[in-house]
């Protein structure tokens, strides 16, 4: 279980969230969608230890995060665009990887799913973008983490490679992870969130599962239901809320 309470940013007079609060359960997929600038990034980076809120908590598996690293430990992410040193060989990258966590069991099934095994020797500065969110997909999953954080993980993969990534999320899933999506194309969201998170303006305008979000938008699918809520918040302005936009979100309790 993850919960933010009540998470607050700001970098200097530019307020980047807002009290927010959401809770992600383990066994299912949260969306975490929103335009450009709304607070998406901020609170996965708070999440990770890259940034620190300036109010509120963040509770992993119940504990406080306190500025120690630990927990880092039961993390996959996968960033949109990871940076590996180009003169490495896949191989080595793995390893250099696989070394940060000597004890670990080391799982490379989806490098294998992928047929990247024909990369293996090959330097990373030699790889096709799709080849490298390969290498970044399999870095993500290579410890079994409990929880994962993937930023746009089909950016650059071909169709069929997608399908076995999307279907490697869905095993995880179903073995008890917690899963975290981010992505500007919600159409491949479609089939693979539970829930749903909404940010806009550094504030939470939706949290629940994406079967409500659907009825309440009376939307066909995913994608046109979180069109249909950029357009009332546009709508809407900034000094009312219209009861589309209403929260869906419980206050976190404490463990």
């Amino acid at each position: 279980m993850i919960v933010f309470d009540d998470i607050r940013k700001a970098y200097g007079d530019r307020r980047v969230l807002e009290g927010v609060s959401l809770e992600m359960a383990p066994g299912r997929i949260t969306a975490l969608v929103g335009p450009n600038g709304s607070g998406k990034t901020t609170l996965m980076k708070i999440l990770l230890g890259l940034a620190r809120a300036d109010s509120g908590v963040v509770r992993v598996q119940n504990a406080p995060l306190d500025g120690k690293a630990d927990y880092r430990q039961m993390i996959g992410y996968m960033p949109q665009a990871a940076t590996f040193p180009e003169h490495l060989r896949v191989r080595e990258v793995v390893e250099l990887i696989a070394a940060l966590r000597p004890d670990a069991h080391r799982d490379t099934s989806l490098s294998e799913a992928f047929g990247l095994d024909a990369e293996w020797d090959r330097p990373v500065g030699r790889l096709s973008g799709g080849t490298r969110q390969k290498v970044n997909a399999v870095v993500a999953f290579l410890f079994t983490p409990s929880i994962l954080i993937l930023d746009e993980p089909t950016a650059g993969l071909d169709p069929l490679a997608a399908g076995v990534l999307r279907e490697r999320i869905r095993r995880d899933r179903a073995q008890g992870r917690l899963v975290i999506v981010t992505s500007h194309v919600i159409s491949e969201l479609e089939d693979l969130a539970d829930d749903v998170a909404f940010l806009c303006d550094g504030r939470l305008q939706f949290a629940g599962p994406a079967t409500e979000l659907l009825a309440r938008t009376s939307a066909p699918d995913l994608e046109a239901a979180i069109v249909t809520l950029m357009r009332a918040r546009t709508a809407s302005g900034m000094t009312s809320r219209s009861a589309l936009l209403a929260p869906h979100v419980a206050p976190a309790e404490a463990p």
